[in-house]
């Protein structure tokens, strides 16, 4: 009688929980859990769980549970995380790190060794906080970038073996939609971080209304933790209604996007700075596959989605608008646009393509 061989044991490496708040890293470790069944993955639960939000505890492997009360990247859940990380790193094959560049990510850099000890680690880079930290950066091992701009930025930086494997997105969750009846909505969706983009958005919504252009304004806002969320709420009202707008909303944490991507005419996304978010950000890529055009500022890593969306200078709310008031006027160039986003995500950014790319490198680095 033959033996079935034994599954790959992996370690995926977050700063929070799995079933914890929805940050990139989580996003990205989730999709890879999910696409490999033939891994048997180890990965972090929240303790206790919230209600409404299940875990992923049916695809395989274990959960190490971890004390967090709302699911976010606080001090303790990043500590538990690493201390966690260094004991199950012992039991696996192979530590795959889910892990944003930020202020405490050279230091844990430089531990590697001693909390990962010898097993050879991939590292998927959702964002870099500040380019800057990369000079007191080392490679944990071969590292993943989501985005071309960002591979030869890590490169750059000394970080040697680079691979670039794009996120992916569920198609059958993001049907393509046809366009919505009734006044236009025009949807940005970020963080309120400095250079985000949601005051370019204003700004160019603002400029839109004065060409002409009629639609209502919806904000959904992110904070991280630390931030005074109601703050800066506050702040980004009072600019709206300081620029003229007066069909403005803005919302808090949106935990599924799905039905407001969907009431969405366009969406507008205008940073000038990616900072702490994903490289390529998954609201951009919900937007394309409803079929949404999307209006993006002209950073290096936006290059990657080519004729399927418009994009205008970083920073520049006049043009920014101008756009916005061009396409809400022009409804053949609206259904283009529509088609060619759901075409562009179906081509780079499947699941196929995504688990195809993970499973040969793990087969690569797997002893």
């Amino acid at each position: 009688m033959s033996v079935s061989p034994r599954r790959p044991r992996v370690l995926l490496l977050t700063s929070s929980p799995l079933d914890g708040a929805d940050g990139a890293d989580v996003r990205l470790a989730s999709d890879v859990l999910g696409a490999l069944p033939d891994v048997e993955f180890t990965w972090f639960a929240q303790w206790p769980h919230r209600r409404g939000r299940p875990p992923p505890y049916g695809l395989g492997g274990r959960a190490v549970r971890i004390l967090s009360w709302d699911g976010m990247p606080h001090l303790p859940e990043r500590a538990q995380a690493a201390l966690a990380g260094a004991v199950a790193a012992r039991r696996c094959d192979l530590v795959h790190a889910f892990l944003t560049v930020g202020r405490t990510f050279p230091a844990f850099s430089w531990l590697r060794p001693v909390l990962l000890g010898a097993r050879p680690v991939v590292h998927t880079v959702p964002g870099v906080m500040d380019p800057r930290l990369l000079a007191r950066t080392r490679p944990l091992g071969t590292t993943v970038a989501l985005s071309e701009s960002m591979a030869r930025r890590l490169r750059a930086a000394d970080f040697g073996d680079v691979r670039v494997i794009p996120p992916m997105l569920p198609l059958e969750r993001w049907p393509s939609r046809p366009r919505p009846a009734g006044l236009p909505m025009v949807l940005y969706a970020g963080h309120h971080d400095p250079g985000g983009g949601a005051e370019t958005a204003i700004d160019a919504a603002a400029e839109a209304v004065r060409a002409g252009a009629e639609f209502r304004l919806v904000l959904a806002m992110r904070g991280r933790p630390g931030q005074d969320r109601h703050g800066l709420a506050a702040a980004l009202r009072e600019r709206a209604s300081a620029a003229g707008l007066r069909a403005v909303e803005v919302r808090g944490y949106v935990d599924d996007m799905r039905d407001l991507i969907t009431a969405a005419h366009v969406l507008l996304f205008p940073p000038t700075t990616i900072g702490g978010k994903a490289d390529i950000p998954f609201t951009v890529l919900q937007a394309l596959a409803t079929g949404r055009p999307v209006i993006l500022s002209d950073l290096p890593q936006f290059a990657d989605f080519g004729n399927a969306v418009l994009r205008a200078p970083a920073g520049d709310a006049r043009r920014t608008g101008q756009q916005l008031a061009w396409l809400l006027g022009q409804p053949r160039s609206w259904e283009v646009l529509a088609e060619r986003g759901r075409a562009a995500v179906e081509e780079r950014f499947g699941p196929e393509r995504f688990a195809a790319r993970y499973a040969a490198l793990y087969r690569e680095l797997l002893p």
